[in-house]
């Protein structure tokens, strides 16, 4: 084994993290795919309302919480809302304002774990009768995308009676409506347009309280409903708060809470403003003897369903929250074309739990019952939270498309960008039909007639295209995405369909990065550092033969064997020139005669990235495409000096992801000396995602106590104190190049489908004789086993859990 900081039993457990109440950074997003989310955060608070199709850290919600109140007879009556008690710093230039509900008293402990999609949160105090439990989730369902992009959560508390008499026991849910946000006032106060209208509805087995807003043109970017409901019975509520002098309606809320359990909705509302809050309050009982527990459901749904028609969203009131111009034309999300309002959404989910909550338990307990290392499973686990942030779009036509990651209130870096989206797995095995509509706008809309793909996507807005120089590495990287693509599906036509434009793209690379037709690319050569390589280097010439590979593959099946032909001899012309003139023994150079008389080079450097495309043709089971040894040699070299155990003595100018004592990867390292007086921008800096590339090409390789280490170092940041673990950050947050994952989850497992041939193959790397995993190979998932007999016979299994598990089969 490598020096590692870790033993081999943390390298290898498989237990996964817990967060107590003062990891004030872990936040677990609810909502589906495209559809707008909020979060959890560790104590149990609802946080981060981010409904409208924009990013909104930090967004607070008016009193948005959950509370509880229990009393034994002839005692005198309990109450808490159901979080654990804030944690520091509390300092504010106004204090905790009245909607923070701050002031109102909590439990002392809590406990998060999540097992994706599911979060669950403990809670407790010594000195109370009860503990409280949730279990929240969104239904997330591999090859059910549309099952999996619902605009609601289900929120299931659970009350233990720990005492030894009878308790009767309420749990009151509250929620504002938040249609028709147009701004903040100084004092943080929401600002409305229209007139929003909350009725109590009981309908269909769901009772609750409908919020919807009228006086503003369905169409606008503001208009919306939600909804708070239950499927259970006996339901008190209240349609709205008092109005807004003052603290009376939280006061008034509570005090009738508190006093009996149930809530009284005829109360008479004085001073009422039309553009004010609207709060709604929805409260469930049930008696509990000594001992036992009940179970109160809630369910969150919300149906925002425009947003604007452009990647640009600006801000009329200043404030960073998306409200956007409202002149600007509006685009339907796909959710509005499934739900006709939030009430909708919310009875969906109810008439179908048992199914939708019984898959994503079953998704959820193959991929944490596997017998990989937790710290794997834990990256794949909660870095899918970026298919569900704002991170991703997705439009009522099919068009699915992502921002590279999101500032606090808008998203950054538009257009599906390739050179970054390269790195993401996680979506093309588990939703392969949204890859492949990312495909179709990147070859047919943003590929233009000399094959000269934009690698940022700008038609789907009917906006003018991307103007600058094409990338090297996203272009040819978005090559090998076809090819897995369409290894993942077995669909011809969509090959079909996009093959002339791949053509294309691969012709181009021949008269653009190759200025002496020699076979390795040499040219300007724009990337994923947001510079211009100049000269041969093994980053974008390996994501070239990767693709090259792809395409003679993709060539002769579809019957054109001299193409077939002609891409495998520049392939194996090419990969032989380009080891002569860069490999240095340990490792591949970048090969510039002068590394100053360009700036932003590597020249003798380490690259972290130099045989990113090796991670890529492993991955999409294009197998290698180097000189046998040369791939492991340079993960080796990767390894030895670019990682580092302790940044204390890091000098970095540029960005900073890691501090003090924490463990990393750099970008790059020059062991040999050579660095540049300017190197290429982000070269000291240290990405997640470039961190899982290198993991999983490390275990591609055989270096799997090398790659487990990267992988254990990254989620050991992400601890919820110091980071959050649902959202790893780069150019943004929930950084789509996270993604890359599951990349270290295909490497470990050895799994590669084929789905035109109808096989599949797993060759684990680790817990060999005992060993199983979750897999999903574009037409069914479930759980693979394989265990060594005392006879010495290698016994193999495939569960199927849903899909059409003939379709595939093991090879």
């Amino acid at each position: 084994m490598s020096t590692s900081p870790y033993s081999r039993q943390q390298l290898y457990a498989q237990d996964q993290p817990v967060y107590r109440e003062h990891a004030n950074e872990a936040a677990f997003l609810l909502g589906g795919i495209g559809a707008g989310n909020f979060s959890i955060g560790a104590r149990g608070q609802l946080r981060d309302f981010e409904l409208f199709h924009h990013p909104d850290k930090g967004f607070e919600a008016p009193y948005a919480h959950f509370a509880v109140r229990w009393q034994a007879p002839g005692q005198e009556a309990g109450a808490r809302v159901l979080e654990a008690r804030l944690q520091p710093p509390f300092a504010r230039s106004h204090g905790f304002d009245s909607p923070t509900t701050a002031g109102l008293p909590r439990f002392a402990h809590s406990r998060m774990q999540a097992r994706f999609p599911f979060v669950s949160v403990d809670l407790w105090d010594e000195a109370l009768p009860i503990r409280a439990g949730l279990t929240a989730f969104t239904p997330f369902i591999p090859l059910q995308a549309e099952d999996s992009g619902m605009p609601a959560a289900m929120m299931r508390y659970t009350i233990q009676n720990t005492s030894d008499a009878p308790l009767h026991v309420s749990v009151c849910g509250t929620l504002p409506n938040l249609a028709g946000i147009t701004g903040k006032t100084q004092f943080g106060q929401l600002t409305y347009t229209g007139e929003r209208i909350n009725r109590f509805c009981r309908e269909g087995g769901l009772s609750g309280i409908r919020m919807g807003l009228e006086g503003l043109c369905p169409c606008d970017v503001r208009y919306g409903t939600m909804a708070l409901a239950t499927t259970a019975g006996g339901v008190s509520y209240k349609e709205k708060w008092m109005g807004n002098r003052w603290y009376d309606g939280p006061q008034e809320y509570w005090d009738d809470f508190t006093q009996n359990g149930r809530l009284n909705h005829d109360i008479k509302i004085e001073g009422e403003r039309k553009d004010g809050a609207r709060i709604a309050s929805l409260c469930i009982e049930a008696d509990i003897p000594a001992g036992g527990q009940a179970d109160f459901p809630f369910i969150i749904a919300w149906h925002f369903p425009n947003r604007t028609k452009a990647w640009a969203n600006p801000c009329a009131c200043g404030e960073g929250c998306g409200c956007g111009d409202q002149k600007q034309q509006t685009v339907r999300v796909h959710y509005a074309g499934v739900y006709k309002d939030a009430w909708q959404a919310a009875q969906s989910l109810a008439d179908n739990l048992p199914r939708l909550e019984g898959l994503s338990r079953a998704f959820a307990d193959a991929l944490y019952s596997s017998t990989l290392p937790g710290a794997v499973i834990d990256a794949v686990g909660s870095t899918m939270t970026v298919i569900r942030s704002t991170t991703c779009i997705w439009l009522e036509d099919g068009t699915f498309m992502g921002w590279e990651g999101c500032f606090d209130g808008c998203g950054c870096c538009d257009g599906t960008c390739t050179h970054v989206w390269n790195y993401a797995q996680t979506l093309a095995f588990l939703f392969p039909e949204l890859e492949r509509a990312m495909r179709r706008v990147e070859f047919l809309q943003e590929t233009d007639d000399a094959g000269n793909m934009a690698f940022r996507a700008q038609s789907v807005f009917d906006a003018p295209r991307w103007d600058h120089y094409p990338a090297a590495d996203g272009q040819m990287g978005t090559l090998v995405r076809l090819y897995r693509e369409w290894r993942l599906s077995g669909d011809d036509e969509f090959l079909k369909q996009v093959w002339p434009s791949a053509v294309r793209c691969m012709e181009f690379a021949f008269s653009y990065w190759d200025s002496d037709g020699d076979g390795v690319l040499d040219s300007q050569q724009h990337n994923t550092y947001d510079i211009e390589f100049y000269g041969p280097n093994s980053m974008v010439n390996t994501m070239y033969f990767a693709a090259l590979k792809a395409m003679s593959r993709l060539a002769a099946h579809l019957g054109d064997q001299a193409l077939s032909q002609r891409y495998q001899q520049a392939l194996e012309k090419g990969v032989a020139r380009m080891d002569a003139a860069l490999w240095n023994g340990e490792y591949y150079l970048q090969r510039i005669e002068d590394e100053n008389a360009w700036p932003y080079q590597y020249g003798k450097g380490c690259l972290a990235d130099q045989i990113i495309g090796q991670f890529m043709a492993h991955v999409a089971g294009l197998g290698a495409i180097l000189p046998k040894g040369r791939a492991k040699s340079c993960m080796q070299a990767v390894y030895r000096y670019n990682f580092l155990d302790d940044f204390s003595n890091h000098c970095n100018v540029q960005r900073t992801y890691v501090l003090n004592d924490e463990k990393g990867l750099l970008l790059c390292s020059w062991p040999h000396g050579g660095r540049p007086k300017l190197p290429f921008v982000y070269s000291d800096e240290v990405w997640t995602g470039i961190e899982y590339q290198v993991a999983a090409t490390m275990i591609f390789e055989g270096l799997v106590d090398e790659g487990l280490t990267l992988v254990k170092a990254v989620r050991e940041r992400h601890d919820g104190i110091r980071r959050n673990p649902f959202n790893e950050v780069e150019c943004g947050h929930h950084y789509a190049r996270s993604l890359a994952s599951y990349g270290v989850y295909v490497a470990l497992t050895g799994f590669e489908a084929d789905v035109p041939s109808g096989t599949m193959r797993f060759a684990p790397r680790v817990n060999q004789q005992h060993f199983s995993c979750f897999f999903s190979n574009g037409k069914a998932w479930g759980i693979y086993r394989q265990d060594m007999g005392e006879d010495g016979v290698l016994r193999t299994s495939v569960e199927t859990l849903f899909g059409d598990g003939a379709a595939v089969s093991l090879a």
